[in-house]
């Protein structure tokens, strides 16, 4: 039996260090080890068209997006993808946006019998938190919106990680019985547990930011936190994460203008082995995702508190139902109100002097990952949507 030919396709770059490059590459591994093939289709980090192996076992083609803005780049990638899908036909096409996907929404016969759009964020509600200017621009919101519509519309199957995502879609129009909630996951051998610091007083507190930079992740709010905390005892934040220019430049003036720039330390993205390190060398991750409508009311899965908890270091997070719906405040995670630096020191208080609350977290954390939230399980429920629509195992 032949293997179904399957696309997988992203505006995104591939390999790279941010959640969105990680659950790619978990979903195409399990769509070429269950089906037999998948084609990886991203962005190219060069100008220029790249084919390789992303794996042994996983074909890749990365296409150029190149332009000055967003949409001069996205209508580039649009362009050579049309040209890399004429005289191709796909027993599914797997698209996780309408910057790639609004096209092969558009001409579905033309190019795949199944499309699936997986839903991680619209780009309606997330581009204006790094484009501000987005939000004023009623004709490109306009105009995202109806795309994103569209895809909605065409796709056979949509699939989201968070149950506040898929309430979400419904409201857009999406069919809540074509939605199905695949949470993101974690590789627990590679961010392998550890048992956190058992000193009675924890001095200094090592605090330690994992992620992107974007305004919603609340990353002003964890060194607000430490300036207030440092007003009676001794901490320090690391974070480690990309960031464009302007992003660094207005954390870093942040601490200066808290004088907690001493206590601060901003690295650069790190390898997979060396970021588990300095996850287990810190005393709490912090997460401070804020209450905004990305994370409100469109939702997410963030990967970053599930590797907090599979590692074992005591997890502070923001208590709003997307983070809800991967653990229970105050048993894996210790919760915050939304926007609260005072809440978040409050809590980084709790931590100081209780060896047996650290511990407590730390265990009941991992169970949580391990039974629930890793990305075999992911891959199993994936297996079993492209299984619904009828595809099976390539078998020799």
């Amino acid at each position: 039996m032949n293997a179904p030919k399957i696309a997988y396709i992203s505006f995104d770059v591939v390999p790279a260090p941010k959640g969105a490059a990680i659950h790619i590459q978990a979903f195409a591994q399990a769509l070429r080890q269950h089906f037999g093939q998948v084609q990886l289709v991203t962005v190219s980090p060069t100008p220029s068209v790249i084919s390789q192996a992303l794996t042994p076992a996983i074909g890749q083609t990365a296409l150029p997006a190149v332009g000055k803005t967003l949409i001069d780049r996205v209508l580039s990638f649009r362009q050579a993808l049309w040209e890399w899908l004429q005289g191709q036909f796909f027993e599914v096409i797997h698209i996780r946006s309408p910057l790639e996907g609004f096209p092969i929404a558009l001409h579905k016969p033309k190019f795949c019998r199944y499309l699936i759009f997986e839903v991680n964020g619209l780009p309606s509600i997330e581009l204006k938190y790094r484009y501000p200017k987005v939000a004023d621009d009623r004709e490109l919101m306009y105009k995202l919106v109806a795309q994103e519509a569209r895809c909605l519309q065409a796709a056979d199957w949509v699939i989201t990680p968070s149950p506040v995502t898929r309430d979400f879609l419904v409201t857009r129009g999406a069919v809540r019985d074509r939605i199905h909630v695949i949470p993101n996951g974690v590789d627990c051998d590679v961010f392998r547990y550890a048992s956190p610091r058992s000193a009675p007083i924890l001095t200094p507190l090592k605090m330690l930011y994992c992620g992107t930079l974007a305004t919603w992740q609340g990353v002003d709010l964890a060194i607000d936190a430490l300036h207030l905390y440092r007003r009676e005892f001794e901490a320090q934040l690391t974070v480690i994460g990309p960031g464009k220019p302007n992003q660094l430049k207005n954390l870093e003036a942040l601490t200066q203008k808290l004088k907690v720039i001493d206590a601060v330390k901003l690295v650069a993205p790190l390898p997979l082995a060396e970021l588990v390190e300095r996850m287990h060398a810190h005393d709490v991750i912090v997460a401070p995702l804020k209450g905004c409508d990305r994370n409100l009311v469109q939702g997410c899965c963030p990967l970053k508190v599930l590797e907090g908890m599979a590692v074992g270091t005591p997890v502070i997070t923001t208590d709003i139902p997307a983070v809800q719906a991967i653990g229970v405040p105050n048993r894996h995670f210790l919760a915050v109100k939304p926007n609260s630096a005072k809440s978040i020191k409050d809590r980084m208080l709790q931590l100081r002097a209780n060896p047996a609350l650290r511990l407590a977290l730390s265990q009941q954390a991992r169970k949580q990952v391990t039974q629930h939230f890793t990305w075999q399980q992911a891959s199993q429920r994936l297996i079993q949507v492209y299984e619904m629509l009828g595809l099976t195992v390539n078998k020799p």
